[in-house]
């Protein structure tokens, strides 16, 4: 048996392994957020756009911030995660912060035996399709549950970023999805020194293997955009090049770090 065959429960340790070590950190701002910071970046909010009074359902949310997020811009929100802790920590911080928003444990492909209603929008970002072996179900999740004309925004760093190794000094892995990848990391991306240690899987996933599987499952694309920055500095060898956005500084502004994309789901007669 691979040892991939179980990769649900081996992700699910390692996410549950970071969440302490990320609600303390820097990176995630707790203090920030609970006296009212927006975790919510700049291009997700612009292809969001005014959400107030709509359902929102958050795939992969982690602890929860830009749920909650959501909802304090006037959104209905539901966040699911695979991790029990990371959960268990984005109820405490919704009744910490007065919030009404709904938290769901389980994996994104177990969602319809979970969840029934559907969605104005669909939203996910940042670091999130990297632990799916199987796109195709990830976008029959998506359109399952969206509402006939309903909206998915996805904001996800740049393939072309999965390519190189850790210290951006050459060509690691694949740009398309040769299987998985099993890998032990020291430290997180919220905290790189951090004393603690876990293992995971992931695979990378080419943009078209995106696009092609949202296509099949019923969405038309209405926007599709790179960037040559990271809102996030979670990266070896970055360069702040202007207030909230970072590159690695030998690669200046050489190679895409996210993209986003916008799709609808066709409103037909028989939804």
């Amino acid at each position: 048996m691979k040892k991939t065959t179980n990769y649900k429960a081996i992700n699910r340790a390692s996410w549950n392994n970071r969440v302490e070590t990320h609600l303390s950190s820097a990176f995630y701002d707790l203090n920030g957020f609970l006296n009212g910071k927006s975790s919510l970046k700049s291009i997700e909010l612009d292809l969001l756009g005014n959400v107030k009074g709509k359902s929102i359902l958050h795939l992969q949310c982690h602890f929860g911030q830009d749920t909650i997020s959501l909802s304090r811009l006037g959104a209905h929100a539901t966040g699911i995660d695979l991790s029990d802790k990371a959960i268990e920590a984005a109820k405490k911080i919704a009744a910490d912060t007065n919030s009404k928003t709904t938290f769901i444990c389980c994996d994104i492909y177990d969602l319809p035996k979970h969840l029934k209603k559907r969605f104005d929008i669909v939203f996910t970002s940042y670091g999130t399709i990297g632990w799916l072996p199987d796109l195709s179900e990830w976008s029959e999740i998506i359109s399952r549950f969206l509402k006939p004309g309903g909206k998915f925004v996805f904001v996800e760093f740049h393939p072309v970023v999965w390519m190189f190794d850790d210290n951006f000094e050459k060509i690691g892995y694949n740009y398309f999805n040769s299987g998985a990848i099993v890998e032990t990391e020291q430290g997180t991306y919220a905290d790189k020194n951090a004393g603690i240690e876990q293992e995971y899987v992931m695979w990378n996933h080419s943009l078209s293997e995106v696009i092609h599987n949202l296509l099949m499952a019923g969405l038309e694309i209405k926007a599709f955009e790179e960037f040559d920055y990271s809102p996030y500095n979670c990266f070896n060898h970055t360069v702040e090049i202007a207030p909230g956005k970072f590159r690695i500084k030998h690669l200046e502004n050489k190679i895409p770090m996210v993209y986003s994309l916008v799709a609808t789901k066709k409103n037909t007669s028989s939804e």
